[in-house]
């Protein structure tokens, strides 16, 4: 264990060290300052915005800013859609394809619109190469970017005088050029150099030591993993995802992997300290998530490595299964806590392998949906909590609550209740619906307390647009795809139309002058306040629905 501590201790602090820079750089993208990558993007950039119609100055009121992020969405919704059903008689189809089911189509191409990356599809079966880049690969892009530009307008909401929240075209873009491609080429390269294929080839056959014939796909992979994880989006070129000796070949590749997953949500947090020009308020919100996400990582480290009864009889230490040798326990540990806390939906082990309260910490981290989180919707979740904190702590000691020198008053806690109320909704209502209907439940591998977790495991990936799956559910199914495809949408959409309307409307309000009385929110006690609101919340809404699963099934394992 002490070598697994030491390891998991190293990649903690190379993110750590990346924090301050990258959010450093992140402010100068955004508030349209020079950087370095001016002179490779900017002519680009603007011949861009002459083709869309786009006016680089002009900012946006945030019902404006709100359409826009709606419109493109919709509308490469409906591209990808087309191309998942098509992809038969499109080019970059050397193993012949066919094409994509309807209802399956529509959750797919949903997943990755919305940087959810669920996949009811095994990727090397069921996708042409074309399908690949246009329905996967390209919305890694646009979908993370996407919530890049909505996490900032609302940052500006706080800070403005006025109903202006920025240009969405231009967040989007930026995003996309000055910060995901970049960093998308250079990962790519290192993947490449590390193993992981990168070729329009078609598949191969192989002859194995037994002398049986196999076929061995290729592909696009590290252009396909690199914007997967610094994206958060998740998915994967092969069914077993990061876990796969293709996507993720060598220790060194999974370390990059996790720093790639946790480097721009985590930036992002100490980047909103600098643009609201108060760095102990980004410190304050990044101290309760990193005390969140470490009580996260030390229960499925520990839960992992004390292994299980039966394990243990047979001499056998720590729980390996559903693990890859080449990482061991502390590095599946570790991925597993990243890949929930940041919704980044990859995996290098198989969750339905997990420990129960390994299972509980993916489920929990998804339930919460703010331990950093994922591209900018992590940010907004915990200033939503934020919001809630300020209000509470008001109503206790008698005063208006503020937060950054404006007043919370009934619209923005409305909204902001409406955002969070209808996240347990999407997960509780759609498991609760499944558990009833006879085709559904046919689709539930195991009985019991474990096949209820694999169903709310399901429901919770798809509202917290997180993508990760825990095996044992057949999910290629008709209401599966469809259900899981609406709760995508919600879960990812009405938290963004609540955000942008409280920063259309805290733009507007005037900034209150400091007084003895003001409630201090970028304080150790503010950040106390805030993780237990938190914790308070998240036990209120999904308490009983994790008794009945992982929480039954551990104390029946330890019986």
């Amino acid at each position: 264990m002490g070598i697994g501590v030491v390891q998991v201790a190293v990649t903690l602090l190379i993110i750590l060290l990346l924090v301050k820079p990258a959010g450093s750089y992140m402010v100068k993208v955004f508030d349209g300052r020079r950087t370095g990558l001016d002179r490779v993007f900017g002519g680009s950039e603007r011949l861009l915005y002459r083709v869309m119609g786009v006016r680089e100055n002009e900012s946006m009121g945030w019902k404006k800013y709100l359409g826009a992020v709606l419109i493109s969405n919709f509308v490469m919704i409906v591209l990808m859609f087309l191309v998942l059903r098509l992809q038969k008689f499109l080019p970059f189809n050397p193993d012949g394809i066919d094409n994509m089911p309807t209802a399956q189509a529509f959750n797919t191409a949903v997943s990755f619109m919305t940087n959810t990356n669920w996949q009811s599809y095994t990727g090397e079966n069921a996708l042409s190469y074309l399908s690949q880049m246009l329905a996967v690969t390209f919305p890694m892009f646009t979908s993370a970017a996407t919530g890049f530009a909505v996490a900032i307008a609302f940052i500006r909401g706080l800070i403005s005088r006025k109903d202006e929240l920025g240009n969405f075209y231009v967040d989007m873009v930026r995003s996309i050029t000055r910060i995901f491609l970049p960093l998308s080429l250079i990962v790519a390269l290192f993947l490449v150099f590390q193993g992981v294929p990168q070729t329009l080839a078609g598949a191969v056959n192989a002859t194995t030591i037994e002398g049986a014939q196999q076929t061995i796909t290729r592909g696009l992979v590290a252009s396909l993993e690199s914007i997967k994880h610094l994206g958060t989006n998740g998915g994967g070129w092969y069914g077993t995802n990061a876990a796969h000796p293709f996507e993720n070949p060598t220790a060194l590749s999974n370390l990059v992997h996790i720093v790639c997953m946790m480097l721009l949500p985590t930036a992002l947090v100490y980047a909103f300290g600098l643009m609201v020009n108060n760095r102990k308020q980004g410190l304050a919100l990044f101290a309760a998530m990193g005390f969140l996400f470490m009580i996260m990582l030390t229960t499925v480290f520990i839960s992992e490595y004390r292994g299980v009864p039966a394990l243990d009889a047979a001499g056998l230490q720590g729980n390996m299964e559903g693990k890859e040798v080449r990482f061991g326990i502390p590095e599946s540990a570790l991925f597993t806590t990243v890949t929930t806390a940041a919704t980044t939906g990859s995996v290098n082990n198989m969750h339905e392998s997990l420990t129960p309260l390994g299972g509980l910490v993916s489920l929990a981290q998804m339930m919460l949906n703010n331990v950093f989180g994922g591209k900018g919707v992590g940010l907004i979740n915990g200033l939503l909590y934020v919001i809630l904190a300020v209000f509470i702590c008001g109503l206790m000691v008698g005063r208006t609550p503020e937060f950054l020198g404006k007043k919370i008053e009934g619209k923005e806690i409305k909204l902001a209740c409406i955002a969070l109320l209808i996240h347990p909704l999407i997960i509780l209502a759609p498991t609760a619906l499944a558990l009833m209907r006879p085709e559904a439940i046919a689709s539930i591998s195991n009985s019991g307390t474990h096949g209820l977790t694999e169903v709310l495991y399901a429901f919770a990936s798809g509202a917290a647009n997180n993508g990760s799956a825990f095996a044992g559910l057949n999910a290629n199914t008709n209401f599966y795809n469809i259900t899981i495809g609406i709760v995508m949408l919600l879960g990812r959409y009405i938290s963004m139309i609540a955000m942008l309307a409280i920063a259309g409307s805290l733009a507007t309000k005037r900034v209150i002058p400091l007084t003895t009385g003001t409630l201090r929110t970028h304080t150790p006690l503010f950040s106390g306040i805030l993780v237990m609101v938190i914790v308070v919340v998240g036990a209120l809404t999904f308490f009983p629905s994790l008794v009945l699963g992982p929480i039954a099934e551990h104390l029946a394992m330890i019986q």
